[in-house]
């Protein structure tokens, strides 16, 4: 549906919307279920994050981001 965040609408439970960080931007902390899909993903780099975990604030005006290869 229109404004689903990825498959699993936003739950960390999947990383079909895994993306690469480009740009300076400091990012709220990894929580632990993010960091536990990271490490079963496919294609993860240093700067890989879950963009449904990212919250969209006037501080992430500007952010650069590269969406993951899908699996």
């Amino acid at each position: 549906p229109e404004g689903t965040i990825g498959i699993c609408g936003g739950m960390a439970m999947c990383a079909s919307c895994q993306c690469y960080v480009k740009s300076d931007h400091e990012l709220p902390e990894m929580t632990d279920d993010e960091d536990a899909m990271l490490a079963e993903a496919f294609y993860v780099e240093d700067n890989s994050r879950l963009g449904c975990q990212i919250q969209m604030t006037p501080e992430m005006d500007g952010l650069e981001v590269e969406l993951a290869p899908e699996s």
